[in-house]
């Protein structure tokens, strides 16, 4: 099954942008190989340029608060399990101190002459190359273990940063249930009345090659499936697509 999402305001979106944005520096820094650590660097400056352009810290610290606030008061209703609620509570509150207790994030990143200037020539197409910058080629020819433990130094002021986030979409995707509907015809709507949701989720056999376009606000979800053509442009699905939709709200 391919899962898709679709965040239904901009908070979350920018939320799975930044998600998208660790997963792969995550993944290529696990590598080996010099051209994975040359795509971790350059995903590294983009978590940092976001975090200039925005108070993502600031963002990320009221909502963890918001739920912190919300599952709170769940405490009182019948059927709530006491424990696994309190366990939740303190992740949160976790999460919560080890990003408040941060400065500015990323900042020891532009402290460092070396990397501001590698951070400046990577935003040159082909300025990394030893012609524009042999200190960075100097770097790269160091054996793995050593470019990873730079690597491991430079992510790791970012860390609390990713796990208030991802806790913070755990929370969310967790809070939808996931139901069986079929698009007939290759279109699904279904009216709302009023009813908001942060994040819509679907999954899709991949066997199918469809993938969905959808939208969502108080008063309809809408999921339209299309498959690509030769040219790669997107087809109207005419036939019943099944699929399954979570619905998620915190």
């Amino acid at each position: 099954m391919i899962l898709y999402e679709y965040p239904c305001n901009e908070r979350v979106r920018s939320l799975l942008r930044v998600e998208h944005l660790f997963e792969r520096l995550f993944f290529f820094a696990k590598g080996s190989d010099v051209h994975h650590h040359q795509v971790s660097i350059a995903t590294l400056f983009d978590l940092l340029d976001i975090c200039d352009r925005t108070d993502l810290r600031g963002a990320v610290l009221q909502d963890l608060e918001r739920q912190r606030a919300t599952l709170g008061t769940l405490r009182e209703h019948p059927g709530v399990d006491a424990h696994t609620l309190d366990t939740m509570l303190a992740e949160i509150q976790g999460a919560a101190a080890e990003l408040g207790s941060q400065g500015r994030i990323g900042q020891e990143l532009r402290d460092n002459e070396w990397l501001a200037s590698l951070r400046g020539r990577l935003a040159v197409p082909g300025g990394s190359s030893q012609v524009d910058m042999p200190s960075y080629h100097s770097w790269q020819i160091n054996p793995p273990e050593v470019r990873a433990g730079h690597l491991k130094n430079w992510i790791s002021p970012f860390l609390p940063l990713y796990k208030g986030l991802a806790l913070i979409l755990r929370i969310l995707r967790d809070s939808g249930d996931v139901v069986d509907v079929v698009a007939r015809g290759g279109a699904y709507q279904e009216m709302l009345g009023g009813k908001l949701f942060q994040l819509l989720r679907v999954w899709i056999d991949g066997t199918r090659h469809v993938f969905p376009e959808m939208s969502a606000n108080k008063y309809v979800i809408w999921v339209r499936f299309s498959a690509q053509d030769a040219d790669f442009k997107p087809q109207s699905v005419t036939s019943d697509v099944s699929f399954k939709l979570a619905r998620c709200n915190v």
